[in-house]
């Protein structure tokens, strides 16, 4: 019971945001197994959204974990990176199966989360371009799928955002356009959080237009995800417990036409999964549209490589409301 309780009085000191203290990194594993374990969750629905399966992944391999950011390649692929520094390119379940691809961001250091902190990524698949958001160095790359030719900045927009509170979530809208979200930062003085959107590629100088977001009390937002008639889904997550860890997660939907300099940008909630159902620290999104104009709704957590948590993977399916 002692052993127990310092464990996770461990825990909760190691409370960064959004983070716990990690366990140690174990000897290198480059094994490209993936196992996908269905976890049983009762049909529910919540807001617009159905719940319509449930995952824990593992693997041996020590670029696995701590996924913070997910984009859709292709229908039948998905892209994870991790504040750990790691990638992954896997099938969802309940699709066409291909073999996982594990790898390290450039200048990964696995020992080290301050090293290489991936919080989001997006993809263009007409050039096969892949851009990833680090939170520690405010830092934004491009690069080939591969992950090679890369190329990087490091916006003076974002020269003043704390090192624990950078950009958090991305999106590259239809038009070539980003939207980044940061979890705090002196230059946005409201309640909420500092918000830029890039009249083009970041890594290519874009001018920045600054606006803010507020979320609901106690959420922040984690992800995005970009729908093909140009809006934007916001995935927010809130801390709720520390013993053990509990998290809501929030998921909403905003219109860029809308963002304005220095003006507050509006979003609305589609659906909030409490605790009463399986919970973890989810930090990505991804969007697939089905032929009737309904969406798969692909939900990846962040493990933070501890003991108390998973790598969880939820399949949700939402019918946009006529609105």
């Amino acid at each position: 019971m002692r052993r127990r309780l310092a464990l996770l009085a461990v825990v909760a000191i190691g409370l960064a945001p959004g983070t716990f203290v990690r366990t140690p990194a174990p000897v290198h594993d480059d094994r490209q197994v993936l196992a996908l374990e269905r976890i049983e969750v009762e049909p529910a629905t919540r807001g617009e959204v159905t719940i319509e399966g449930l995952w824990e992944l593992s693997s041996p391999n020590s670029n696995f974990g701590s996924y913070s950011g997910l984009v859709a390649l292709s229908p039948n692929e998905l892209l994870a990176v991790g504040d750990a520094g790691g990638w992954l390119r896997f099938s969802p379940p309940d699709g066409p199966a291909s073999e996982p691809r594990f790898g390290a961001l450039r200048k990964a250091d696995l020992r080290s989360k301050s090293a290489v902190d991936a919080e989001a990524v997006d993809y263009d698949p007409a050039t096969d371009t892949v851009w990833v958001a680090y939170e520690v160095t405010n830092l934004i790359e491009s690069s080939g799928l591969d992950f090679t030719d890369v190329k990087s900045v490091q916006p003076a927009s974002m020269s003043r955002w704390p090192i624990t509170s950078g950009p958090e979530s991305m999106a590259r809208l239809s038009d070539g356009r980003f939207i980044v979200i940061g979890e705090g930062s002196p230059d946005w003085l409201g309640d909420g959080y500092p918000g830029l959107l890039f009249a083009g590629d970041p890594v290519e100088g874009a001018d920045v237009l600054r606006f803010g977001f507020v979320p609901p009390e106690g959420f922040r937002a984690t992800d995005m995800a970009t729908l093909p008639d140009g809006r934007v889904l916001i995935l927010m997550r809130k801390i709720e417990g520390i013993f053990p860890p509990a998290f809501a997660t929030m998921i909403a939907v905003a219109d860029p036409s809308t963002i304005a300099k220095g003006e507050v940008w509006q979003a609305r909630e589609i659906a909030t999964l409490g605790t009463d159902l399986p919970h973890d620290n989810f930090e990505g999104i991804a969007a697939i549209p089905r032929d009737d104009g309904s969406f798969t709704l692909w939900l990846i957590s962040d493990d933070n490589g501890a003991a108390l948590q998973e790598s969880l993977l939820y399949k949700l399916h939402w019918i946009p409301a006529a609105s």
